[in-house]
C-alpha cells in the first residue's frame, strides 16, 4: 500500500507545484517583494506534505538580507491598522518572534512602507493582507479558476484549494523570509553528547539557517523545513530500515488511526517522532531488525498522543500538540493501543 500512495502524492505534489509556480510567478510580477517557487520535483524544500490532500507551501520574500538577532526593545502591541494598543496582546512563544526591519544589514525600501510596517516592525498580518490579495487577482489573471478556490480562514493564514487529476488538495502558502547566514538562539540544538545525527551533519544542517513565516497577526513562526530535509535525507545509509518504519507508519496513520482530509497527526508529527527516536537509538544494530524498529515508533507515537504532547525537534519547549483537540488525540491513542495489543497482524 506504500507504493500506490508515494505515486498519488507524488503526482499531486508535481501537479500542485505546477500550478503554484505559475501563480507565484505572477504574484511576483505584480509585487517584487514575493518571490516565484520553481518547480524542483517531489522532494521541493518549499512543500511540506501533511497529508495526501493536505501541504503547506512557502513562499519567499524579496529583499532582506543580512538577518541579526536583536533584543526586545519597544512596546510591540497594536492593531493591524497601526493605531498603539495600552494593554498587551498574545507574547510570542517559543516558536515565535516580532522582526525589525533594522534586524536586516540591507533591506529593499518597500520594507519600510506602512503597508507592512509598523514603527519599524514588519508585521506578518499585513503582509498576508498584501499576499491574499495578490492570491485572489492573480488566480484570474492566470486563468486558474477553475483550477484554485480561496478557502475561508479564522485567521490570517492564506489557504487555497487545488484540483489535481486524483483529488482536491488543501494548501497554506505561507510567506517566508529565508535566513540561510545563521542558526536561532531559540533553538539549543544539538543537546550535549547525542551520537544522532554525526557531527557533520550538524554542522551542515545549521549552516542552512531556518525561516520565518508570515502565519500569524503579529508574530513570525521559526521554521526549519530545510533543516528536516537534510534529517531525512540519507537516513539509512548504515543500511538500516528507519525510512521504511516511517513510511509504514504514515500508511497505518492515513489508513487506520487517524484517515481524513484534515487529520489531528499528520506527516509532520510523524516526522518528528521518528527523530527523537532515532536520537534515542542511534546505533545501527536497534534499526536492523523491522518489527522492532517499527513497534518501537509505533509505542513512542502512542506515548505522546496519550500524553497530548510532542516535543518540536529543534525548539524543545514547544508542544507541537498544544493547539490540537484532546478528544480527537484520544481517539487516535486509543486506536493506537489496540493495535500495540496485537499488531503482528499488520507486521505480518
Amino acid at each position: 500500500q506504500v507504493l500506490p500512495r508515494h505515486y498519488l502524492v507524488s503526482k499531486a505534489v508535481e501537479e500542485v507545484q505546477k500550478i503554484i509556480q505559475q501563480l507565484t510567478k505572477e504574484i511576483s510580477r505584480k509585487a517584487s517583494r514575493f518571490q516565484a517557487i520553481y518547480n524542483s520535483g517531489i522532494h521541493n524544500e518549499n512543500i511540506k506534505v501533511l497529508a495526501p490532500s493536505q501541504f503547506v507551501i512557502t513562499v519567499p520574500l524579496r529583499g532582506l538580507f543580512g538577518y541579526r538577532e536583536h533584543q526586545i526593545r519597544h512596546w510591540r502591541y497594536y492593531t493591524v491598522q497601526g493605531a498603539k494598543l495600552h494593554s498587551s496582546v498574545r507574547d510570542p512563544e517559543e516558536l515565535e518572534q516580532w522582526l525589525e526591519v533594522e534586524q536586516f544589514a540591507k533591506s529593499l525600501p518597500q520594507w519600510h512602507e506602512t503597508d507592512v510596517n509598523i514603527e519599524g516592525d514588519l508585521v506578518p498580518a499585513k503582509v498576508l493582507i498584501i499576499f491574499r490579495e495578490l492570491v485572489e487577482k492573480s488566480i484570474v489573471s492566470c486563468n486558474l479558476s477553475d483550477k484554485v478556490t480561496m478557502l475561508e480562514s479564522f485567521s490570517s493564514v492564506v489557504r487555497v484549494a487545488v484540483e489535481t487529476s486524483e483529488l482536491q488538495v488543501e494548501v497554506e502558502l505561507a510567506p517566508a523570509v529565508e535566513i540561510p547566514t545563521c542558526w536561532p538562539k531559540k533553538s539549543k540544538w544539538p543537546r550535549c553528547f547525542k551520537r544522532w545525527p554525526s557531527q557533520e551533519k550538524v554542522q551542515c544542517i545549521k549552516s542552512l539557517g531556518f525561516d520565518l513565516l508570515a502565519r500569524s497577526n503579529y508574530h513570525w513562526q521559526l521554521c526549519f523545513f530545510r533543516a528536516e530535509h537534510v534529517l531525512m535525507q540519507g537516513l539509512d545509509e548504515d543500511g538500516g530500515c528507519r525510512m521504511k518504519c516511517f513510511r509504514v507508519m504514515r500508511q497505518m496513520k492515513e489508513d487506520v488511526w487517524c484517515a481524513g482530509n484534515k487529520p489531528v497527526i499528520t506527516a509532520y508529527h510523524l516526522q518528528t517522532v521518528l527523530f527523537w527516536t532515532c536520537e534515542k537509538y542511534p546505533r545501527t544494530k536497534d534499526w536492523c531488525c523491522f518489527p522492532e524498529a517499527f513497534l518501537r515508533l509505533v509505542r513512542k507515537l502512542h506515548k505522546c498522543v496519550s500524553q497530548h504532547f510532542l516535543k518540536h525537534y529543534f525548539v524543545k519547549n514547544t508542544n507541537l500538540l498544544k493547539y490540537t483537540n484532546t478528544s480527537d488525540l484520544d481517539v487516535v491513542a486509543n486506536k493506537l493501543a489496540v493495535f500495540l495489543e496485537n499488531p503482528m497482524l499488520c507486521l505480518d
